[in-house]
């Protein structure tokens, strides 16, 4: 079923436009905004295959929340829904699928959804071919794979060129100005001296993804006065891993396949081998995701007895994330599910230690209280 989401300030129109799209039996409306602004917050978690757009809107109008939304949703349809056709041009000069004009009449708008049918089927086809598209991975480090396996490493001329990539492959398919720019890694230098180094180090980017026979590109746009990294057909691992997680069930005994190789899939936290502070956020976000996920699994190996994978999953997130202490806890706790004692106080220990000596800081107390706990039973069954 397509997934649509509706977008128009006039909420009569809206109300109107998500019944008849509904009476097709083949739209499924995950939501309806007459706000703009909260339909593009929440386009990327809903993740529709068709927006539906009315253009004269306040304050942001159709085309401005195209913008945004075609970038956080790369794989959506636009349609335009307006009372006015003077802005066709712009609007088709954005890729948008189809231009409904109001009063939307039912035979229109279903040839636009045969057109969006079209769209999606010919999508899927392609789809079969991603094993031979070329993935950027970004997990733990920087690098590209095509159909799993990698490519070789590209050898970026100097530590600047390596970083400008890089930040300009975390503000993807957006514009970065040189202002921007230079303010990261030239800081210190005059603006002359600065945009030197810029136009020399963009240059240096382009020769060495042409050499690598990655094909993306990096466009001088607003009058030169930034640069954009566009995409295109490569894939983009953190956005198909938090997708794929989003679009998952709930962990049960007919997909935990699936959410095991999820779990796999996150080889290291984004970026980790490199020391940007602007990855930061996106960094804290995904692998609070990851961790969130992680948790799940064990918990469902758990309880469904299959321990041995319990204590593979929980190995992993303190190997990932040393410092999270529920992971440890949950480890401590399947140990003595099969009556592992000395790991269980190895585990108690290892934490213990890493946090006195690395953060200076005590453990915290619902652990200590658990320990204290098993190791007052323990003392009781000798």
């Amino acid at each position: 079923m397509i997934q649509a989401l509706l977008v128009d300030d006039e909420r009569l129109a809206l109300m109107k436009l998500k019944l008849m799209l509904e009476e097709l039996k083949t739209v499924n409306v995950v939501a309806a905004y007459t706000d703009p602004s909260e339909a593009v917050s929440a386009a990327s978690r809903l993740d529709p295959d068709v927006i539906f757009l009315d253009i004269d809107m306040p304050e942001m109008n159709g085309v401005q929340a195209a913008e945004v939304m075609q970038s956080l949703c790369p794989r959506a349809s636009i349609v335009f829904v307006t009372a006015y056709n003077s802005y066709a041009v712009e609007a088709f000069e954005l890729y948008a699928l189809d231009y409904v004009l109001k009063p939307v009449r039912r035979d229109r708008l279903l040839k636009t959804i045969r057109r969006l049918e079209d769209r999606l089927n010919q999508s899927k086809l392609n789809s079969s071919k991603t094993a031979d598209k070329i993935m950027i991975r970004s997990f733990q480090s920087l690098r590209f794979e095509r159909g799993g396996q990698p490519l070789p490493n590209i050898r970026w001329r100097t530590s600047k060129a390596q970083e400008l990539f890089a930040y300009l492959y975390h503000n993807r398919n957006r514009f970065v100005s040189k202002d921007t720019l230079i303010e990261l890694l030239w800081p210190d230098f005059n603006l002359k001296k600065a945009s030197t180094h810029l136009y020399t180090t963009v240059y240096q980017v382009r020769q060495c993804l042409k050499q690598g026979g990655i094909e993306l590109q990096i466009s001088n746009v607003s009058g030169g006065e930034g640069y954009t990294l566009e995409t295109g057909a490569l894939l983009v691992d953190s956005y198909e891993w938090e997708k794929d997680i989003l679009a998952l069930n709930a962990i049960n005994p007919d997909n935990y396949g699936e959410h095991q190789r999820l779990f796999d899939f996150y080889s290291g936290d984004y970026l980790s081998d490199y020391d940007y502070l602007w990855a930061e956020g996106e960094r804290q976000r995904l692998r609070t995701i990851w961790l969130h996920h992680a948790m799940g699994i064990a918990e469902f190996y758990t309880a469904s007895g299959r321990i041995a994978e319990a204590v593979t999953v929980y190995q992993r997130v303190v190997q990932l994330q040393p410092y999270f202490e529920q992971g440890h806890l949950g480890l401590m706790k399947v140990y003595d599910s099969i009556g592992e004692r000395s790991a269980v106080e190895e585990q108690y220990h290892i934490l213990t230690d890493l946090l006195n000596r690395e953060l200076n800081i005590e453990l915290p107390a619902n652990i200590k209280r658990w320990y204290d706990k098993w190791k007052q039973h323990n003392l009781r069954s000798l």
